[in-house]
């Protein structure tokens, strides 16, 4: 058995995290199930000031980037959440008992993306519904999976300022 392995053993895969991932992804497709039943594209739904669903398709990535493409960008976007995906999954398998907070960053992220996946290979584009704005300054549509997304990348900026740099113990 190598290093790697006996490492995961002793520290205790973080892969039971993947629960969260599943309920992220569990989350993120009911509620874009229920606005594409019930809300006409593009009509917005006032929730409260400043705050609308609006059922919208992005066939682009954050921000609508490369929405306009003639298509192929839908292949490129599967292809780079499918290694992403992987790459997550390895990442939390390496991940040591006491990792938690990352665990739960890589968890979420892992679910955003794999929520986003599923639109893209069985509809060609992402539901976004969530829509906030400011007066006549409207931030672009989104959903839970980016929100998930958001909330794990958040997360590790955050845990870059928790942790003592391993240069700092060196001096």
């Amino acid at each position: 058995m190598d290093a790697t392995m006996t490492d995961v053993k002793a520290g205790g895969s973080m892969l039971r995290w993947l629960w969260l991932t599943a309920l992220v992804v569990i989350a993120d497709l009911t509620t874009k199930a229920l606005a594409t039943a019930s809300l006409v594209y593009a009509q917005p739904v006032p929730v409260m000031p400043s705050f609308n669903l609006t059922l919208l398709h992005n066939t682009g990535a954050a921000f609508s980037f490369l929405a306009g493409a003639a298509g192929w960008q839908r292949w490129f976007f599967i292809a780079l959440a499918v290694g992403v995906s992987i790459g997550l999954v390895a990442w939390l398998r390496t991940l040591q008992r006491h990792e938690t907070w990352t665990a739960v960053a890589v968890a979420l992220i892992l679910g955003g993306a794999l929520g986003n996946l599923y639109d893209r290979v069985m509809h060609g584009y992402v539901v976004d519904f969530l829509h906030f704005y400011w007066q006549n300054h409207h931030f672009p549509a989104f959903n839970l999976a980016d929100v998930a997304i958001t909330v794990g990348a958040a997360m590790m900026i955050l845990d870059v300022f928790r942790k003592p740099s391993a240069a700092a113990g060196k001096e």
